[in-house]
């Protein structure tokens, strides 16, 4: 495994296990086949609701807590100071530890200053080994880099090949902030997989077009946490140390960049809107369920 090193000298492994819509019938299994396949870091979130789930598979796969390098996020509900407190206290005991890694802001919506003094309180405290963002633009991520009291030092975005996040990596290197990428195969999207550009490299290296990618992720210094929910795919995955690409099959994949989403814009403000649709339902979602266990 490799490393990149955060602002703040903590080292993350380079590759990490992601559980986003890994279900909560699944991510056990799946959290203890990825520790069993070789990986050491994992990601998940309060929004993904299989914390406790990720929390009981570490648990039983006999290894050290400090042997993982364990991720959440902060989801927009539970933004404000006291609020995002409280949250992480509940994701703390969900996931059966008394510390976390690295701890995000998921979204750059609604009270994210005040979210975030209080993950930088978390820090300070030695609850949380480092703290970033997530879904933070350049304008945002500046912003928050240059009026808070600590900086951000991850900010995990979408990036893949088809949208390569190249002008925002600048800003965050400026700002010695570290890219992370989820979705790094872009879920395969727009025929990903299938680029003949992809698969002619893979070829000639022995490799499958997802290898390729997350080869060209890691050569670029992004943090990648591909999801699969199929052991052998998980090992597959980790595959990808034994080979480097070339700069010019480097130069042929950075041509295949759209400079686009493949899921959304956090600039529309009709996703603006619909995220804060969302918030307001699973607000009134919760408060309905927490009526009915207190009746």
């Amino acid at each position: 495994m490799e490393y990149v090193t955060l602002s703040n000298g903590v080292k993350m492994p380079i590759m990490g296990y992601g559980v986003y819509q890994v279900t909560k019938d699944e991510c056990e299994r799946c959290v203890l086949d990825a520790l069993k396949a070789g990986y050491r870091s994992l990601d998940t979130a309060q929004s993904y609701f299989n914390e406790e789930e990720v929390g009981n598979a570490i648990q039983k796969s006999g290894l050290q807590r400090e042997e993982i390098f364990l991720t959440t996020k902060v989801w927009v509900e539970h933004y404000g100071y006291d609020a995002c407190r409280k949250s992480v206290e509940e994701s703390l005991k969900k996931l059966k530890t008394d510390y976390l890694d690295l701890l995000l802001l998921h979204q750059p919506f609604s009270d994210y200053y005040g979210a975030w003094h209080a993950l930088e309180d978390l820090y300070k405290e030695g609850t949380v080994r480092a703290i970033g963002v997530s879904n933070f633009y350049p304008d945002r991520l500046v912003d928050i880099a240059s009026f808070a009291n600590i900086r951000p030092m991850v900010n995990q975005v979408e990036t893949h090949p088809h949208n390569q996040q190249i002008e925002a990596k600048k800003w965050m290197d400026k700002y010695n902030i570290q890219i992370e990428a989820w979705a790094p195969f872009g879920e395969g999207r727009g025929g990903l997989f299938e680029e003949p550009v992809l698969k002619e490299i893979g070829a000639k290296y022995g490799k499958t077009s997802a290898q390729v990618i997350l080869r060209w992720h890691i050569q670029r210094g992004v943090v990648v946490i591909p999801k699969s929910t199929h052991y052998e795919r998980m090992v597959e995955n980790l595959n990808v140390f034994d080979f480097t690409l070339s700069a010019e099959d480097m130069e042929k994949i950075t041509q295949l960049d759209k400079k686009t989403s493949s899921f959304f814009s956090h600039y529309d403000p009709n996703m603006v809107e619909w995220f804060a649709k969302m918030v307001e339902e699973r607000k009134n979602n919760h408060k309905s369920e927490t009526e009915k266990k207190n009746w």
